[in-house]
């Protein structure tokens, strides 16, 4: 079967660039949209992916999400778009730019697939969320309900927990490296959560995109070998290093406290902790007819556990 065209959108971002490098690995004519500002001065990291990319063999394809016609264009040129915008999600306003992203592949009429940015929690389960952290779901449902709206083909990525901002620090918020000495432990530390390399997110996303398998479903990342609690995330980590951390605990009370004094960004994340450390969101549910398994689909990604993950910080 013939591999379909890919277009990227936020290709030089944290997943974009991951994206773009497993569509060309797994053999899909790539193209990764750029903004027409991308020579200023300030982009020269982007200017240089970008270049690296085109050597790769990938498409660079100039457009603005400000000119309607030029997204057509840029979208008429493909079969499948996976948009990566605001891989940080507290940069909610970038996620209701793809709503411009959803006119524009409406109006080409041509698209087989489109992947929303999501890769983090499934937002149709955190109705629930609390107010700090709910609006980036919100946003993400608006997304899908335009997407429904418009009977666009799409998938939806569940990918949970990435492994740089969860997994290597061993779950210890504001900080991206391993705890010397002591570990913070969130409520029991026996709520199940699913780390993810990145890496492999992006090999997943992109055997999705030609399966009819995963059509108009959400697919979740959940690996059985990296569904672990946050107490047997430190064993492994404490096994690698030969040493014990001291570990204490927070109670959740403690937990929702240590928000008070903190601006909006940093309640987001504490909201994000909360909900998947204390309540277990990620893992407290099983997967409909709506969705599917990743591993299971694609026995044949090697994707990296995640005491293998750690020994890059030894």
């Amino acid at each position: 079967m013939e591999k379909s065209k890919v277009l990227v959108v936020g290709g030089t971002g944290y997943i974009g660039k991951r994206i773009v490098k497993a569509s060309l690995a797994q053999g899909h004519t790539t193209y990764v949209l750029h903004r027409r500002e991308i020579g200023c001065t300030s982009d020269i990291d982007k200017l240089q992916m970008l270049l690296s990319f085109k050597e790769a063999g990938a498409r660079l394809v100039e457009a603005s999400f400000d000119d309607h016609r030029s997204l057509v264009d840029a979208v008429k040129q493909v079969d499948v778009v996976i948009c990566t915008m605001s891989g940080v999600h507290f940069r909610s306003h970038n996620i209701l730019q793809q709503l411009k992203l959803i006119e524009a592949i409406k109006e080409a009429g041509n698209i087989k697939r489109f992947v929303p940015s999501e890769f983090g929690m499934d937002p149709a389960r955190m109705g629930n969320a609390m107010e700090a952290g709910r609006v980036t779901f919100d946003e993400k449902m608006e997304i899908r309900k335009a997407i429904e709206e418009a009977n666009i083909p799409h998938t939806y990525i569940s990918a949970n927990c990435f492994a740089a901002y969860f997994c290597g620090n061993l779950s210890q918020l504001g900080t991206l490296l391993p705890p010397k000495h002591t570990a913070y432990i969130y409520g029991t530390g026996n709520v199940k959560v699913i780390y993810m390399d990145e890496d492999d997110v992006a090999a997943y996303t992109v055997k999705c995109i030609d399966d009819p398998r995963t059509l108009n479903k959400t697919v979740y990342l959940r690996p059985q070998q990296n569904i672990l609690t946050q107490r047997e995330l430190i064993a492994k980590w404490e096994n690698l290093k030969g040493i014990e951390l001291q570990k204490i605990t927070v109670t959740a009370d403690e937990f929702l406290a240590s928000m008070k004094d903190m601006d909006f960004v940093r309640q987001v994340g504490v909201i994000f902790y909360y909900h998947i450390f204390y309540e277990g969101c990620l893992t407290n549910f099983e997967i409909g007819d709506d969705g599917e398994e990743a591993s299971q689909l694609y026995p044949e990604v090697h994707y990296t556990r995640m005491d293998e993950y750690l020994k890059r910080y030894l």
